[in-house]
């Protein structure tokens, strides 16, 4: 995920409301400086919706946020609360990001909805400077406030302490998923320091929820809950999820939860669902029944991770009888979870595997694709369409041919699939499209595959 400033949210945004989000854009601070100043600011003239919201649910980390709220989206809904979701970005439409809670299952917010919050927080801002992150998590608390939920699931969008999230009291937990690298020119170039940023989201007395984490991550976190007397429950120490027989089982003191896989595939979604089953069994207020996990962590979708696509335009350019797999993962340490998903495929079926990938101009292209060394020898670059800070294709394959990797560039994921299609393969090859959320969402665009 690229940084708020950084974000293109009009990109395949509704007519509906490009007006404002341009207008918006032209706001936005001459220089990056991560501060809540602003935000309190906004929520001031806005006679602080963020009070009026229901019970907030905090999550920060590197990777996994996005997961973790599908899964903690998925079990609230199935013991049938409504549940309102706030994520960053989106992958082809701004309403993505809003998910207004209902009986049944939750809705994303309709254009007219989300142009008449834009239009308002517009007008109490007055055109002072704000980021567009900034006055879309305004709008977000303004929708959130006005209409009725149980539950909030309110997504960091950078780093944590200075997040334009980070403005809630007393949420029920906080979450921090996996930390990693990332974001370095903003957050820090050390684990140390990234972590400080993301436990900045801990407040005093509430309850703190951890992935498995580096140890010098791990540190951190333990030193920032104890100062704020936060009961820290961290992965292998307060709470365990083990993949037997193809099955999650989750302990904690409470007892034993034996569950269905995840639908999302990949070994570190059943961390992932772990850690939402920790969440949500560390918030006292929440009584859920068995039946809400077990239908939950099956049910989650979250499109664009380690998802196969099986129909459309682009899949129609590929060989016959090829997987076709995508992921937005953007950092060494997404790369290292979807290599790792991308082994436990050739362990069940065995093919080639061709990896297309585009990223943007800020990441580590060498870091990410050395997680694929070891599994294949073929890497297609594009470019990210749309993006001026898309990496170059000839940079990314300079990176690719360093680790003694067969690359090639392409001028589109499409005119990549063809130029595989083209190849002799004794078995259909695995092909992974990857390197960019905004990849992702042009992807999924292109196939017509629109994530629902």
């Amino acid at each position: 995920m690229t940084s708020p400033a950084a974000k293109d949210p009009s990109r395949n945004s509704s007519p509906s409301y490009d007006d404002i989000l341009a207008r918006l854009a032209s706001l936005h601070p001459k220089r990056i400086d991560l501060t809540l100043d602003r935000m309190w600011r906004i929520l001031d003239r806005l006679d602080h919706p963020e009070r009026r919201i229901p019970p907030v649910i905090h999550v920060a980390g590197t990777n996994g946020k996005g997961s973790t709220v599908a899964f903690l989206r998925a079990i609230l809904e199935a013991a049938g609360l409504r549940v309102h979701v706030y994520t960053s970005p989106h992958l082809v439409r701004f309403n993505e990001r809003f998910r207004l809670g209902q009986v049944g299952g939750g809705v994303l917010v309709t254009d007219d909805q989300l142009r008449a919050a834009l239009d308002h927080c517009e007008r109490v801002n007055g055109g002072e400077t704000i980021t567009i992150f900034e006055i879309e998590t305004a709008a977000a608390f303004h929708l959130f406030a006005e209409h009725p939920a149980d539950v909030v699931l309110l997504e960091v969008g950078l780093g944590g302490r200075l997040d334009a999230t980070n403005v809630i009291d007393k949420p029920l937990a906080s979450v921090i998923t996996s930390v990693g690298m990332d974001h370095i020119e903003f957050l820090g170039d050390t684990l140390t320091k990234i972590a400080t940023e993301k436990a900045g989201i801990i407040k005093k007395g509430v309850p703190v929820i951890s992935a498995e984490q580096p140890p010098e991550a791990l540190v951190v976190i333990e030193q920032t809950a104890r100062r704020a007397r936060a009961p820290l429950h961290a992965a292998t120490e307060g709470w365990h999820v083990n993949v037997e027989h193809g099955r999650l089982v989750y302990s904690d003191e409470r007892g034993l939860l034996d569950l269905s896989a995840p639908r999302l595939f990949g070994r570190h979604q059943f961390h992932n669902a772990g850690l939402a089953i920790a969440t949500l069994r560390a918030i006292d207020s929440l009584k859920l029944e068995p039946s809400a996990f077990e239908q939950g962590i099956a049910r989650a979708e979250w499109p664009a991770r380690m998802q196969r696509l099986t129909s459309g335009t682009l899949v129609a350019a590929a060989p016959h009888d090829s997987e076709i797999w995508l992921d937005g993962g953007h950092n060494p340490d997404g790369g290292r979870v979807i290599a790792a998903a991308l082994g436990d495929l050739e362990e069940r079926v065995s093919r080639p595997l061709v990896v297309i990938v585009g990223m943007m101009g800020n990441k580590d292209a060498g870091g990410f694709l050395a997680n694929f060394a070891g599994l294949t020898r073929h890497i297609i670059a594009v470019k990210i369409p749309d993006q001026d800070n898309a990496m170059a294709p000839d940079v990314l394959a300079d990176a690719a041919r360093q680790l003694g990797m067969r690359v090639e560039t392409a001028s589109s994921v499409e005119a990549a699939l063809r130029s595989v299609a083209k190849l002799a393969y004794e078995v259909p090859p695995r092909i992974l499209i990857t390197g960019s959320l905004y990849l992702a969402g042009h992807v999924l665009t292109e196939n017509g595959t629109l994530p629902q």
